[in-house]
């Protein structure tokens, strides 16, 4: 196990350096981790039946099938780079089937429920207070452009375009890509540079978009507690910026967006992660048709 431990401090490593995120670092570590332990006790090589007892173990204990492939995706991912180092003969993670996951819907707020809290958030700007200009500029970037909270929170100022009305994220696997946004959000941001930005900064974030009060990078839990405030008093009732980005996908979609187009927005790498939001257009079709039409 001591050889396998080390092997895995490099593959975290290796994963670390191809920019994954912090929380699947830190899945992967658990993971196999909890493999090894269970490997190291049963005595046996490791191998796809040591893997598969492993997996059937969490299954009988009540784990989920999301559980199972995530523990699926760490392994098959660790014993691929044991292979590649030549630790082990052979890949048993080839040989591995992840769960088929059930994927429902995803959660999408109205346009008109969208509108009421844009109205709101106009309406508290007026007075130019820092806090409720920075809060119009996070909600109206989210919707328009349909980005990650955690995108957001590490927007520059150097990051936009004001004169083509683009915006440059930097999203899973440092991958970066240009956002367009509308007028609504060009104001807002306009306003929050001209009033509420704060001119004291820290030099950990002087370049940051979203400052706190006190010159700090505004982070992804301020942000979600934001977007979950607001869409908490419509009918979406209790959601979060996710729930900002679906909402983005279906509504362009609604009005004739290409969907590769909404791939390119939402940085999906596969279209096929960006379909699901035909379907959410098709249901809610379905349900208009079944509300309005006299012979549904």
């Amino acid at each position: 196990m001591e050889n396998h431990l080390v092997e895995l401090d490099s593959f975290i490593s290796r994963a670390a350096a191809r920019g994954l995120s912090p929380n699947t670092l830190k899945a992967y570590r658990s993971d196999i981790l909890e493999y090894l332990e269970f490997h190291r006790r049963k005595h046996e090589q490791l191998s796809i039946d040591s893997i598969r007892d492993w997996l059937f173990a969490i299954s009988q204990a009540g784990g989920s099938k999301a559980t199972l492939a995530r523990k699926t995706s760490s392994i098959k991912a660790f014993t691929a780079w044991l292979f590649e180092r030549e630790i082990l003969p052979e890949d048993p993670g080839l040989r591995l089937r992840s769960p088929k996951l059930d994927r429902p819907l995803p959660k999408v707020a109205t346009e008109v429920s969208l509108e009421s809290i844009f109205e709101r958030l106009r309406e508290r700007t007026e007075g130019k207070q820092p806090s409720t200009l920075m809060e119009r500029v996070a909600f109206e970037l989210l919707y328009a452009t349909g980005m990650r909270v955690s995108e957001l929170a590490g927007v520059n100022l150097q990051d936009i375009d004001h004169s083509r009305a683009l915006i440059r994220v930097t999203g899973k696997g440092n991958k970066q890509r240009m956002l367009p946004y509308g007028s609504p959000a060009a104001d807002a941001m306009d306003q929050w540079i001209r009033f509420g930005r704060p001119r004291v900064q820290t030099e950990k974030s002087p370049d940051s978009l979203l400052l706190s009060s006190r010159g700090l990078r505004v982070g992804v839990r301020q942000l979600y507690s934001l977007v979950a405030r607001e869409l908490g008093q419509t009918p979406t009732g209790k959601a979060g910026p996710h729930t900002l980005r679906h909402s983005a996908a279906t509504h362009l979609l609604d009005h004739g967006a290409d969907l590769r187009a909404v791939q390119e927005i939402l940085g999906h790498a596969s279209l096929g992660t960006t379909q699901i939001y035909t379907h959410v257009s098709v249901e809610r079709l379905r349900k208009s048709f079944e509300r309005a039409h006299p012979r549904a």
